[in-house]
């Protein structure tokens, strides 16, 4: 089993920020990545749509031989990973926004989250909420049409830049001195948010963490690949591969699949 990939899938390409987490960490780790961009964004469709796209996921990464999965979607994580944990034979590693580090940090007493309607609206967002800043105000900005630009090569737009500055107002007018990435789209915009924040506030997001989770269960579960080798990586997208060309570079070779 050590040999056999990790699987990691996202409604699109934002989880290949997670991927980049992973890859550095576990270098060793042959990885598969499925970005189902033609279903983007998640986040509107609906509980029931949303498990349905995460069980198809699940099992073409299954059919490849995965040995563990990372669902690198915040939506398809509070929405879905209880269901594929309880009907699938393999270790799920989920993602949601980092609120708790956050929550402790803070200062101002006020931290921003930028997510999609789907996470805002989960259960497992409000358990966690009450759970470790319920003493705090936390400023919450549904990031509609971020990922919709992201998926068609407009990261860095005026029009983004335009949609970013109206969601952060809010949040800067709350003082806030951190905000919370819940969507792995949203560490490809770090660049911009950094132009558009005052300088104390600090920016979040949870790739780091979830790449020590893998391999923490990879340890526990006797997975983790010890041998040293080049090891191998597959890139697959219903949607544009030039778009996941952008964020990846030129040296991964990454095929278009009908999924």
């Amino acid at each position: 089993m050590s040999n056999k990939p990790i699987g990691i899938f996202d409604s699109g390409v934002g989880g290949t920020s997670i991927w980049k987490e992973v890859h550095q960490l576990l270098p060793n780790e042959n990885t598969i990545y499925l970005s189902d961009s033609s279903n983007a964004p998640y986040g509107p469709k609906g509980k029931e749509k949303i498990t349905a796209l995460s069980i198809k996921n699940t099992e073409l990464l299954l059919k490849k031989g995965c040995k563990l999965i990372i669902v690198a979607c915040n939506t398809a994580t509070t929405n879905s990973i209880d269901y594929l944990r309880e009907n699938y034979n393999v270790p799920f590693i989920g993602i949601e926004p980092a609120i708790k580090p956050a929550a402790l940090n803070t200062t101002t007493n006020a931290v921003g989250i930028l997510a999609t309607k789907g996470t805002l609206s989960s259960a497992l967002f409000s358990h966690t909420s009450g759970r470790f800043a319920s003493h705090i105000k936390i400023v919450e900005q549904e990031g509609e049409g971020i990922v919709e630009l992201i998926e068609s090569g407009k990261l860095y737009s005026n029009e983004m830049e335009s949609l970013l500055s109206t969601y952060l107002k809010p949040m800067v007018k709350a003082n806030i001195d951190y905000l919370v990435l819940g969507c792995t789209h949203y560490p490809y915009l770090i660049p911009i948010l950094e132009e558009l924040l005052p300088d104390h506030v600090k920016i979040i997001d949870s790739g780091e963490a979830v790449a020590r989770q893998t391999k923490v269960i990879l340890e526990q579960n006797g997975l983790k690949n010890t041998k040293i080798f080049i090891p191998r990586t597959e890139f697959y997208t219903n949607g544009s591969v030039k778009v996941m060309q952008s964020l990846l570079g030129e040296k991964f070779k990454i095929d278009l699949l009908d999924f």
